[in-house]
């Protein structure tokens, strides 16, 4: 059985480790993405300073955290939020946890009157694009802004 919860600062070595492995893993341990951002070594705090923004992740029986996924503001004014760094660790894979952890923070946005999801993320990462198209999301030809995260090439939105 797997709990899906908000993050607590025990939790941010090892998502760290999980995301940058997984980006790692994919040749993607390079600037302009999530491997270098300066929050990684304190998400929970970075994820808990406002309240447009939250994290979840996945833990099993055994209190293993299996990976994560959140979402932050992205423009208020157009209502719109980010889905932001959804990893899971290789053993956890293939289980469905990627729809759960969308569940989640598409529950958060919506509660916190966000009208669209957007995300950003990497023609390397066909897996988590296949979840994203399967669970809705539209592609677009280009970013909505320019972002911290320039190595991204692939962008996506989704109505709430």
């Amino acid at each position: 059985m797997v709990a899906i919860r908000t993050i607590q600062a025990s939790d941010n070595a090892k998502m760290k480790t999980i995301i940058q492995s997984s980006l790692m893993a994919n040749d993607l341990a390079i600037k302009g993405t999530a491997y270098f951002d300066p929050q990684l070594d304190y998400l929970s705090k970075y994820y808990d300073a406002e309240k447009y923004r939250h994290y979840f992740v996945a833990v099993d029986d055994s209190g293993e955290l299996l990976g994560g996924a959140g979402v932050g503001e992205y423009d208020l004014d157009k209502k719109i939020a980010e889905f932001q760094k959804l990893y899971l660790s290789p053993n956890a894979r293939g289980k469905g946890l990627s729809y759960q952890l969308l569940d989640k923070t598409v529950e958060f946005a919506q509660k916190e009157g966000y009208e669209q999801l957007y995300l950003e993320t990497h023609h390397n990462l066909a897996p988590a694009i296949h979840i994203y198209e399967k669970y809705g999301f539209k592609a677009l030809e280009r970013p909505i802004k320019a972002g911290e995260h320039s190595a991204m090439d692939k962008f996506y939105i989704l109505d709430l």
